[in-house]
């Protein structure tokens, strides 16, 4: 055998021209050995350019679902990995984070029991969305836009259709809904028509419209929304209008590193938060989102810390409220702080102890944040926040009347203000918290 195999050798190396850099062959006999292969055919998470295909996803997944074994599939990382200095000047398709990954199918199912949703929360998400669905206009100049005053009871004083169009498809997005998929596309679409109707093609503006206190929020709901969608489908035809949104903001960012009312004017942690949340949603969709950039929110938010980090101000000199220690918390662990940070964990602990959610003293808005930092963050501080909330937000839910699936917001400490659509999208939003972005640190560490 070992004669044959150095003649078969020999013709092949006599007829094939051979590089000057080889000169030397090594041939090694022995007994052949089969070696363990590399589990690579059980579940995996696709890469952005495939996710959300849900036909074929659903058609692949069991009745049975391996609960454990498709939360181990999910690539966590430390959020530092997200604004890492490695990354040069831009962010790439390699990072794409696998963020808005958890939104249906298995996957949603699985993160649903591991973190502690329930029958419960996903029926007051669905009679939230149907109430949602009921509120969009589908006539006129303002179709597929929805409206913070009306056509429901209690709404906000001020009009602004893109705030109220970009939370409401914020909402159905969460669920897993698109405009090319779900039970709700045809709403998503129809919102998604009017958003890019409105957008400026100069400079990506959304919220001209808008009262000019308002703006900035409004801007970056849209942003954050066209972004999820570019994300969850990546339809090229939204890859430039999303860009075009990013592009905004970048420009309209102070030199403290924040936002506020006015482009490159001022800074509170309170706009500067839903910016965050557009940028990062950007980099999971693979759009280009400076480091530099990044890098000056992270010292802005720093700046308007309190207690080395354990509570934020909405400006700096302000005292520490729950709200915006809760949004500010976020935004650390969005723009680099691992769970270990013992700041996060005084932080939260006092959100969880000295601020539970209570019916009694309504806050959707801080609600909101805290219900994102602490699913992140796990733990016994998160099952003892969730516990509260999936029980206390369902219950607060109207059930019947032309209002039911909403969330009144007399007693809400913004709502008045801001009305009931307001109320209601931010609930919505805090009882799809299990499966609507996927958790940061990973689950081992949560425990």
């Amino acid at each position: 055998m070992i004669l044959h195999i150095a003649l078969l050798l020999g013709l092949a190396l006599w007829t094939m021209p051979i590089g000057a850099g080889i000169s030397r062959i090594v041939l090694e006999f022995g007994e052949a050995t089969e070696q363990d292969s590399l589990d690579l055919e059980e579940f995996s998470l696709e890469s952005s350019d495939s996710q959300f295909n849900q036909d074929e996803s659903e058609e692949s997944v069991p009745t049975e679902i391996d609960i454990q074994s498709l939360v181990e599939a999910i690539e966590f990382s430390e959020p530092v990995d997200v604004v890492s200095p490695d990354m040069g000047g831009l962010a790439s398709d390699e990072l794409v984070q696998p963020m808005f990954s958890g939104r249906s199918g298995a996957m949603k199912s699985a993160l649903m029991a591991m973190y502690g949703g329930n029958q419960e929360t996903m029926d007051a998400v669905e009679r939230g969305l149907r109430w949602l669905a009921r509120q969009q206009d589908t006539k006129g100049t303002d179709a597929g836009s929805w409206s913070m005053r009306g056509p429901f009871d209690d709404g906000s004083y001020a009009e602004n259709r893109v705030a109220a169009t970009a939370m409401a498809l914020l909402a159905f997005q969460g669920d897993g809904n698109t405009h090319l998929d779900g039970p709700y596309k045809t709403v998503v679409e129809r919102g998604l028509k009017y958003l890019l109707r409105i957008q400026s093609r100069r400079n990506g503006f959304f919220a001209s419209q808008a009262p000019s206190h308002e703006r900035s929020y409004a801007q970056a709901q849209a942003t954050i929304a066209i972004c999820e969608l570019y994300a969850m489908t990546k339809d090229s035809t939204l890859r430039a209008p999303a860009q075009a949104a990013v592009d905004y903001a970048l420009d309209a960012q102070s030199s403290e590193g924040g936002w506020r009312y006015e482009p490159r004017q001022d800074s509170d942690l309170s706009v500067t938060g839903w910016y965050v949340m557009a940028l990062t949603s950007a980099q999971s969709a693979g759009l280009k989102v400076p480091f530099s950039t990044l890098s000056v929110i992270h010292g802005y938010v720093e700046s308007v810390g309190v207690y080395e980090g354990a509570g934020y101000s909405y400006q700096r000199g302000r005292p520490a409220t729950p709200a915006m220690t809760a949004e500010g918390l976020l935004c650390r662990q969005y723009l680099g702080w691992g769970r270990e940070e013992e700041a996060m964990a005084i932080g939260l602990e006092t959100l969880v102890v000295d601020w539970p959610l209570n019916r009694s003293d309504m806050n959707v808005y801080y609600w909101y944040y805290a219900t994102q930092a602490l699913h992140h963050y796990g733990g016994s501080l998160w099952d003892q926040w969730n516990a509260n909330m999936r029980v206390e937000l369902p219950a607060m839910q109207v059930k019947r009347g032309r209002e039911a699936g909403s969330w009144s917001p007399q007693a809400d400490e913004w709502g008045k203000n801001s009305g009931r659509l307001f109320t209601t999208c931010l609930s919505i939003y805090c009882l799809e918290v299990y499966y609507r972005h996927l958790p940061l640190y990973k689950a081992a560490e949560s425990k």
